[in-house]
């Protein structure tokens, strides 16, 4: 192969790159997304290692990593997805590494209808009742999530110890880090959401 026809090839590689670059801007997938921009990386590294484009190749190659680790971040969570069904166990544990602990006595409020939200729990010990739906919670569960993607920010009803209870508290703040860190806790709490909206929403209708 003499070298003009290998210095097309190369070329053709360039031009190759900017067509799957321009081809990211028309996906509605984010995985097709990313993976056009990996092979539009490929492609320039290729092109730019044999032009000897150091400054090309060097973001190229930083770029090509980031989207390969977002890639797997997406399919991942595609999987979790796929795979929690209303059957799967839900463990809410994870919660304890990032709330804070709290104490609290038998016939003890914890919060109070109209209250303010500034908190979800994690119930780690104990049972709690909910006042007015003849609703427990058992420990194992987390409870005062609704609050959080309610528009009227306050407590839809009171909540008070049965037992001896320990409760895990996080703030907005704290929830927030964890659902970015930990997918499976995030699915686990919208799957969670949903199923009481349903009931709430059954029981309305049953009124």
């Amino acid at each position: 192969m003499d070298f003009l026809t290998l210095q097309n090839i190369i070329e053709a590689v360039g031009w190759l790159a900017v067509a799957f670059k321009l081809a990211t801007l028309s996906m509605n997938s984010m995985i097709w997304l990313r993976v056009l921009v990996i092979l539009s990386s490929i492609c320039f590294i290729v092109y730019s290692a044999v032009f000897q484009i150091w400054p090309l190749l060097v973001i190229e190659a930083i770029l090509a990593c980031i989207n390969a680790y977002r890639l797997y971040e997406l399919i991942a969570m595609r999987r979790l997805v796929t795979h929690m069904t209303d059957e799967s166990e839900t463990d809410f544990s994870t919660a304890m590494a990032y709330g804070k602990r709290r104490d609290i006595r038998a016939g003890d409020v914890l919060f109070e209808k109209g209250d303010p939200v500034d908190s979800l729990y994690y119930l780690a010990e104990g049972l709690v009742e909910i006042e007015g739906q003849d609703v427990t919670v058992p420990a194992g569960n987390i409870f005062g999530e609704m609050a959080f993607f309610n528009s009227s920010a306050v407590r839809m009803a009171t909540v008070r110890c049965v037992k001896d209870t320990v409760v895990y508290e996080l703030n907005e703040k704290r929830f927030t880090r964890l659902q970015y860190e930990d997918p499976k806790f995030a699915m686990a709490v919208m799957r969670l959401v949903t199923k009481r909206l349903v009931a709430n929403a059954a029981h309305a209708q049953e009124a």
